[in-house]
């Protein structure tokens, strides 16, 4: 790359520099590692764990590949079995994901969660200047996947006991479920068909307005799975009272398209069920062909006389000299009946509700189709994709953490990689800009004084130059 004063290609120079930091990273990381793995050697206990030399291993991170040694030792078990480990290993957590960082896992997670495994190896090898595999992207999505499901189950044993971990308060809680069937591959589809319905259920406390005509679901908590009714409905009490205090939720309202599965929220008289209006008016417009005969049924169904609704729909199917006419007036019927108390919204029962906080609205329940989308079908449906049991869940997992905010917190969690305080500070003290200041006005122009390595003439020619203005 060449550099003159009046030619500088600013895009090579920006890659330069980004390459020069990953290797400054990269190097101190190594020297932050090799000492770390020194103190645990000396201050081991040297009854239990016997040195047997140093190995050599690779770090993946989002800086590149970060090659050093670190010890093994020989220990015993109960039966005399000797046994090899890595303590360096242990004390960081490096074994939940494999020789990958925790940030990167995070990067392979949220790149997975757009576009398929290849992509995204691609997009995060493009990113990080080294090799991920497609195969190492599905690897670390299976590893993350699979912590998160016992995470979830834990959760659910504590909710089943109540002693569900959440802090936030409210007094009406909003539930909407529904499925989406996606392409089973492998033994799957041959144990159970060539599709599975993936069930996905979403709970939020009201909307918040954030534009003219805009609104976002506020306090938005998401699980999807294959699994079971009862297995998924635990699942899904476990995610809300991991965020919820349960004990404070007074009233809830579930919306669903009629699906029995969906019916087993309602738990008690506080639970109220609604079939949603969508699905409903569909039902509705699929089997009624005659313009004045659904607006007969609307006008019924919009004034709350259920009762002769049902009577009207048997009446006309009984009416009927056309086969198929009947038989589509009797599918509607049976529909409305399996469905009788919530054939009316909630807003029109007259229930009384608690008051909604400050900023928030209770709104008509209807926002599923658009989060089953948003959630798993973009990325899970169509695409050619064809899903195993076990993987579609593990990906369902990061997709429900990411639709609703808190892929990166809970992911951190997971693989927490922490260092010593006493390396954290060394960090920040390298990094740190504090002593800036006291150059300022004695001719310090912050280009000639980094401590950015700088290995290339360019780089200091480039670097010596006066600010810009």
């Amino acid at each position: 790359m060449s550099i003159t004063e009046k030619n500088i290609d600013l895009n090579s120079l920006e890659k330069e520099i980004y390459r020069q930091c990953n290797e400054y990273g990269r190097e101190l990381l190594k020297s932050i590692l090799s000492e770390l793995d020194e103190k645990i050697m000396l201050e081991r206990d040297r009854r239990v764990y016997r040195h047997k030399g140093k190995r050599k291993t690779v770090l993946k991170t989002i800086m590149g590949e970060v090659e050093y040694e670190r010890s093994i030792y020989e220990s015993k078990d109960e039966n005399g079995n000797k046994n090899y480990i890595y303590l360096l290993d242990e004390a960081l957590g490096f074994e939940s994901v494999g020789f990958i960082s925790g940030m990167l896992a995070e990067k392979i997670a949220e790149a997975s969660c757009e576009m398929s495994y290849r992509e995204a190896a691609k997009t995060v090898s493009a990113l990080t200047g080294q090799s991920i595999s497609h195969t190492g992207t599905w690897n670390v999505v299976q590893e993350l996947g699979e912590k998160l499901d016992d995470k979830e189950q834990q959760a659910a044993q504590l909710a089943k006991q109540n002693r569900g971990k959440g802090k936030a308060e409210t007094k009406l809680l909003f539930e909407e479920q529904d499925g989406v069937v996606l392409k089973l591959q492998g033994k799957d589809r041959k144990k159970l068909g060539k599709n599975a319905e993936m069930k996905i259920a979403i709970a939020y406390t009201g909307a918040k307005k954030t534009g003219k005509k805009r609104y976002n679901l506020e306090g938005k908590v998401a699980c999807a799975n294959f699994e079971y009714i009862d297995r998924f409905f635990a699942r899904k009490e476990g995610v809300i009272a991991e965020t919820y205090n349960i004990d404070e939720i007074e009233m809830r309202i579930v919306n669903g398209d009629g699906a029995d599965w969906i019916k087993h929220s309602i738990t008690d008289d506080n639970v109220h069920y609604q079939l949603d209006t969508f699905h409903r008016n569909k039902a509705v417009l699929q089997h009624v062909t005659e313009p004045e005969m659904r607006k007969i049924i609307f006008n019924l169904l919009y004034s709350g006389q259920i009762e002769p609704l049902l009577r009207v729909i048997e009446g006309y199917a009984e009416c009927t000299q056309d086969p198929k006419e009947k038989e589509n007036y009797l599918s509607l019927l049976k529909y409305f009946q399996n469905n009788k108390a919530g054939l009316l919204s909630y807003k029109r029962r007259g229930i009384e509700l608690p008051q909604p906080e400050v900023g928030i609205e209770y709104r008509g329940c209807g926002a599923m189709e658009s989060n089953v989308y948003s959630i798993i079908g973009h990325r899970m449906k169509n695409r050619r994709a064809n899903w195993s049991i076990n993987g579609g869940n593990n990906l369902a997992r990061l997709l429900t953490l990411k639709a609703t905010g808190r892929l990166v917190d809970v992911l951190s969690g997971l693989v927490p990689a922490t260092l010593p305080t006493q390396y954290t500070e060394q960090v920040e003290t390298v990094l740190s800009a504090a002593k800036v200041p006291q150059h300022i006005g004695k001719g310090y122009n912050g280009f000639s004084h980094g401590a950015i390595l700088v290995r290339q003439k360019w780089m200091k020619y480039f670097l010596g130059l006066n600010p810009f203005c």
